[in-house]
């Protein structure tokens, strides 16, 4: 084990010599004055002058010079957002001022319907440029294709004969089906020996009554095509009988037959009516009816019994078939009294949904073989205009309901 080699010996306290000043002063420090309230702590507690310092008797610390001090930056102090109570919904009060209106609606292109000076100019094809009629042409289209969910019904009628129902109903079939794709088909249902089939191309001498004869065979469209002609156009014509006892025969329930039957085939059907609205028949087709077409002339004639067919369909409870309807005014050329065209449109527009005017032809005149290429371009454009108006029925057509509704389609 190493040997102890400390050295204890007494220590001597330095006298006062040239570094005295130098030297740490280890002198007890005087007492205080006054009797001491406790233990001296001032005493040392050994020979190099040792004290205990109590809290209270310690000076306080100085603080550094600021210049010695580094420079922090100052922290922009964010202000703080207070805190909003979240009231419940219930607690809200209630509105004590009105809301502000709503802004208005953005202006809507102009509707189909072409009524007044300015279904004249449009069917005159007047004040409109190359681009504008190309246009307009267009969007006349796009309405005539609008998409049918049931087949669509559509009368031509009138109190009076002459007035171009049979004309009308080949007109409207031929657009309808040149510019849709589906099959659209016109039946003669004037009870008094119509004329529908003598203006087409005859493909066979088939009439309704020969398809209501072979109802239990029918299972397809071919099998109602057999008896129809087709036209040029796509129209199909379905013929009434040459002799007026049997004609006369084709009752509102012979009709409803035939429309169910039809339904199931053509999207589409015409009826050209005759001008009996009292016979059985024309009931089952107002009963059917989604669009009505009224045909009037600018005679006084054909004018009133226009205006009468409108009158009795308003009192005899076909008031809404009434007012959505659409009447077709023929110009025509004659040495008796007319009336002015103005005067009829702004007439009829009060009475239904849309009026127009067509110019006088004389393909239409002659009453033969109805060829639309040989239409005058002008009234090429009103038989556009009308379809397009008949066309905008589409959206208001009810569904179809009751006994007598359509089954469903297979087109």
């Amino acid at each position: 084990m190493a040997a102890d080699r400390t050295h204890t010996g007494r220590v001597h306290r330095l006298t006062q010599g040239p570094d005295w000043d130098l030297a740490p002063d280890y002198s007890p420090l005087a007492p205080p004055a006054g009797p001491p309230a406790g233990p001296d702590w001032r005493r040392p507690l050994d020979t190099l002058g040792t004290v205990l310092v109590p809290p209270q008797a310690r000076p306080a610390p100085a603080e550094p010079p600021t210049e010695l001090l580094p420079q922090v930056p100052q922290v922009p102090q964010v202000p703080q957002v207070p805190q909003v109570p979240q009231v419940p919904e219930f607690a809200l009060p209630p509105r004590t001022t009105p809301f502000p209106p709503p802004p208005p609606p953005a202006p809507q292109p102009a509707p189909v319907a072409r009524r007044g000076r300015r279904a004249l100019a449009l069917t005159a094809g007047l004040g409109l440029g190359r681009g504008e009629r190309e246009r307009e042409r267009e969007r006349l289209t796009a309405t005539i294709r609008t998409p049918l969910h049931r087949s669509f019904r559509i009368a031509v009628v009138g109190l009076k004969g002459g007035v171009g129902k049979t004309s009308t109903t080949l007109a409207l079939g031929s657009v309808l089906a040149e510019a849709r794709a589906d099959k659209v088909v016109a039946i003669d249902a004037n009870p008094d020996t119509g004329t529908l089939s003598m203006r087409v191309h005859q493909e066979t001498r088939a009439t309704v009554h020969d398809l209501l004869a072979a109802e239990a065979t029918i299972t397809g469209y071919m099998d109602v095509r057999r008896f129809t002609s087709l036209t040029p156009s796509g129209l199909e014509i379905l013929a009434n009988d040459a002799d007026p006892a049997i004609a006369n025969s084709f009752s509102g329930e012979h009709y409803r037959r035939l429309v169910d039957l039809l339904s199931r085939q053509y999207p589409i059907i015409l009826s050209d009516c005759g001008t009996g609205l009292l016979h059985s028949s024309m009931r089952a087709v107002l009963n059917l009816a989604d669009q009505l077409v009224i045909t009037a002339t600018t005679s006084v004639d054909g004018a009133s019994s226009a205006d009468a067919t409108l009158e009795w369909l308003y009192t005899n409870g076909y008031g809404s078939l009434a007012q959505r309807s659409v009447t077709l005014i023929s110009s025509v050329r004659s040495n008796g009294r007319t009336i002015r065209v103005e005067e009829l449109v702004a007439h009829f527009e009060s009475r239904c949904r849309g009026v127009v005017v067509l110019p006088f032809d004389e393909h239409l005149a002659l009453g033969g073989e109805f060829t639309p290429e040989k239409l005058r371009p002008k009234t090429r454009r009103a038989y556009l205009d009308l379809t397009a108006l008949v066309a905008e029925g589409m959206h208001f057509a009810p569904p179809a309901t009751g006994p007598h509704a359509a089954a469903a389609p297979t087109w």
